[in-house]
C-alpha cells in the first residue's frame, strides 16, 4: 500500500503539490485526474522518488521511497516524456533493466516485442511516439514490479493498442496483483479500467473515492416541472448546477438515487429521469464547484 502524508512540492513561488494525504490500495487501478497544472506529474514523480518532497513523505508499506533503492525496486515509472539512453535499442534497454529489476522477464519481453511488431535491434530514437510508448509499457510490465506508475501512458497509442495495453494491465493484476497508478487527461480512457480515482486541482486533492461510489453519489436529473414550480424549489436536494432549455431542466445533483427520486416525485413533475454521469461529467461538475468553469474560460 502506498501512503502520502502532507505531501508538498514547491517550485519557487509555485506550489505544485499542496499537502496531499492519499492512500493507494494494492491490487486496484488508481486513476489520477486533474486540471492542467494540477500537479499530477509532480505528484507521480514524488511517488517514485524522482523528486524530493519539500514537506511530507511517501511510503510503501511503511517504508519511505526517496533514495531507498530497495523500495524503488518495487515499482516502474513510465514518464510522459519518454527517455531512453542515446542510440539505445530495445534489446539494450532490456539488458539495462535486467540489472535493475532482478525479476525482469526476458522471455516475455521478446514475446511482447514480437507481438507488437517492434524491432528489438532498431534504435529507439527512430521510433514514432506511439512506438516509444509501447517499448516503455513492455519494459514496465516485464520488470515484474508490484507497482506501475504511468504518466499519460495511453497518449499517442492507437485505439487497438490502447485496448491491448489495458488487457495486459488487467492480466498482470489478476496474475500477480500488480497495482497501476495512471495519470491522464483522457478521462474516458480511465473510466473502463480504474477502480479508484483521485481528483487534483491546484495542487490539492478535491476528492479521492472509489469510482463506483462516485458515480452513485452524483447524478444528472432531467425534468419538466409543473407550471409555477422551479427546480430550485426542491430545497431538499443538493443541487450543484441547473441548466434550462425551454421547459426542460437539467440538474446536476449530489446524493443517492433513491433519495433524489423520492424528493422529485413529491413535486409531481410532468417528466423526470435520472441519468448516470460519466467520469468526464463528474470531473467538470466537481471542478466547477471550486471555480474552474468552462463558461468563464470561453466568454
Amino acid at each position: 500500500m502506498i501512503e502520502t502524508k502532507g505531501l508538498t512540492k514547491r517550485f519557487g513561488d509555485i506550489v505544485a503539490v499542496d499537502h496531499i494525504d492519499a492512500t493507494i490500495k494494492d491490487g486496484s487501478v488508481f486513476g489520477l485526474i486533474g486540471t492542467n497544472g494540477a500537479g499530477k506529474s509532480t505528484f507521480l514523480r514524488m511517488l517514485c522518488g524522482v523528486l524530493k518532497p519539500d514537506e511530507g513523505a511517501v511510503a510503501i508499506d511503511g517504508k519511505e521511497v526517496y533514495e531507498q533503492m530497495e523500495v524503488k525496486s518495487r515499482f516502474f515509472y513510465i514518464s510522459d516524456d519518454q527517455y531512453f539512453f542515446s542510440n539505445a535499442t530495445p534489446a539494450e534497454m532490456m539488458t539495462f533493466y535486467s540489472t535493475v529489476y532482478r525479476g525482469f522477464d526476458k522471455r516475455r519481453f521478446h514475446h511482447l516485442m514480437k507481438s507488437f511488431d517492434l524491432d528489438e535491434r532498431r534504435k529507439i530514437n527512430t521510433f514514432s511516439k506511439g512506438m516509444k510508448k509501447q517499448v516503455s509499457v513492455i519494459c514496465g510490465v516485464c520488470a515484474g514490479t508490484d507497482y506501475l506508475f504511468c504518466d499519460e501512458t495511453f497518449d499517442g497509442l492507437d485505439p487497438v493498442m490502447r485496448q491491448t495495453v489495458k488487457s495486459i494491465f488487467v492480466g498482470d493484476m489478476e496474475e500477480r496483483n500488480m497495482t497501476p497508478i495512471i495519470a491522464s487527461h483522457n478521462l474516458r480512457e480511465l473510466e473502463d479500467i480504474c477502480d479508484h480515482v483521485g481528483l487534483l486541482h491546484k495542487g490539492g486533492i478535491l476528492l479521492s473515492r472509489e469510482l463506483e461510489d462516485m458515480k452513485l453519489n452524483i447524478h444528472k436529473l432531467q425534468c419538466v416541472m409543473l407550471p409555477g414550480t422551479e427546480p430550485e424549489d426542491m430545497t431538499e436536494l443538493d443541487i450543484m448546477k441547473v441548466e434550462r432549455r425551454g421547459s426542460l431542466c437539467t440538474l446536476t445533483v449530489r446524493g443517492s438515487r433513491e433519495d433524489i427520486e423520492t424528493v422529485v416525485q413529491s413535486y409531481h413533475p410532468v417528466f423526470a429521469e435520472l441519468i448516470p454521469l460519466s467520469l468526464e461529467e463528474i470531473f467538470i461538475s466537481e471542478t466547477e464547484v471550486v471555480g474552474y468553469d468552462i463558461k468563464k474560460l470561453v466568454l
